[in-house]
């Protein structure tokens, strides 16, 4: 579901929803707001120029919600609704996609440190006969593998599962169809972002708590953390809860953006990898909790942060346990992840001195993502914040 760009970040790569074809053309969507504080535009002008270049790759809309530990702000460009004036804001709901990776991860550490489970055990001890299919070996395959994608399990998209009569997808069956491609690599030997090491572990944490996925990550993980505005949706609940951040994928005819609505979508299509759905402000709270030590234990985040190097070496990029670690061109590094799935595309970074960032446009486009882009919005707003 991911392509790996130059800068090491990530993004998905999902096909298909159905909607009402709606039409609005590029200079409708040209005006850029700014809600809190009215001073915002003129202080960040360069994060809003990287905005509007969002938008122009994305859209209809963009808005980022950035800051210090200590004040935040906020810009938005373009329209959450298509055919209106609607700024999107920072506590509207979106689909967060693949950063429910990180929600997932945060989860399976809290349970393995509770009940004695080996972030290095192989997942076969815990869940026999899932994984040890298809030249598949869960006795060489562990928890951490999974968590930091380096099972060997290849990159993979939409899921082609057997869905049950009410259009939800199992666990299981998820499982079952990532595990229909054979290895691409040997345990622990390279990166390949595959969703279904995250529905591997969904098994895992079903198996730790006897709860469904959705339940266990709200008690172990939102919920302890506050975080009011996020939403793990269950099987067949489709709704973004309001106030929405309208959701499109999207085709360009000339100076036209054609929008198919996706806002509604069967969120166990991704489940344990991206059916969370949250806020920019609540998905700054969460990122902020992981890396100020608030939502684990100091042994838990140190292993969190362990990364695996992507791109050249010494890039200072890489992949821990749910987690990228990001290199920025000001200097220093930030934690986060990004996501997409059909409606929309969006990432998070933070700072251990409280620098942040949070970012969302309404549309995923099939082709020509754009993911330079969205790092250029990112390491502007980050960069042009004093630390």
């Amino acid at each position: 579901m991911m392509k790996l760009k130059p800068t090491a970040l990530r993004f998905s790569l999902v096909l298909g929803v159905a909607g009402a074809l709606l039409a609005v053309p590029t200079a409708a969507q040209a005006q850029a707001r700014t809600q809190t504080p009215a001073r915002a535009t003129a202080d960040h002008s360069a994060t809003l120029a990287a905005l509007n270049e969002l938008k122009a790759g994305g859209g209809p809309g963009a808005g980022v919600y950035a800051g210090t530990r200590d004040a935040s702000w906020n810009l938005s460009t373009g329209t959450a609704t298509v055919n209106t004036n609607d700024p999107i804001a920072p506590d509207e709901y979106y689909r967060v996609g693949s950063q429910s990776k990180t929600f997932t991860a945060v989860a399976v550490l809290k349970l393995a440190e509770a009940n004695g489970i080996g972030l290095d055990d192989p997942i076969e001890r815990h869940l026999p006969g899932v994984v040890s299919v298809n030249g598949y070996d869960g006795n060489r395959i562990t928890v951490r593998h999974l968590l930091q994608h380096t099972s060997g399990i290849p990159v993979n998209g939409l899921p082609l599962a057997q869905a049950r009569p009410d259009g939800s997808y199992t666990l299981a069956a998820l499982v079952q169809d990532g595990l229909r491609f054979a290895p691409a690599s040997q345990p622990g030997a390279a990166f390949q972002y595959s969703n279904t090491n995250y529905e591997i572990l969904g098994m895992l944490i079903e198996k730790i708590t006897g709860l469904p996925l959705h339940q266990a990550v709200t008690q172990q993980v939102i919920q302890p953390l506050g975080l009011a505005h996020t939403r793990f949706p269950a099987p067949t609940d489709r709704a973004v809860p309001s106030p929405a951040i309208h959701g499109y994928r999207g085709t360009r005819i000339g100076s036209f953006f054609f929008w198919l609505d996706g806002t509604a979508f069967e969120p166990s299509t991704f489940y344990g990898s991206g059916a969370v759905i949250s806020t920019l402000r609540d998905m700054t709270a969460f990122y902020q909790a992981i890396v100020d030590g608030t939502a684990l234990s100091p042994a838990n985040l140190a292993e969190m942060e362990k990364t695996f190097e992507l791109g050249q070496p010494g890039s200072g990029n890489g992949y821990g346990l749910g987690m990228f670690k990001t290199a920025l061109p000001c200097g220093g590094t930030a934690w986060g992840h990004d996501g997409a799935v059909p409606g929309y595309y969006s990432q998070t970074l933070v700072t251990e001195d409280g620098r942040h960032a949070s970012v969302v446009t309404n549309a995923h486009l099939v082709t020509n993502i754009p993911g330079a882009q969205m790092y250029k919005t990112l390491t502007t707003a980050l960069c042009e914040t004093p630390s």
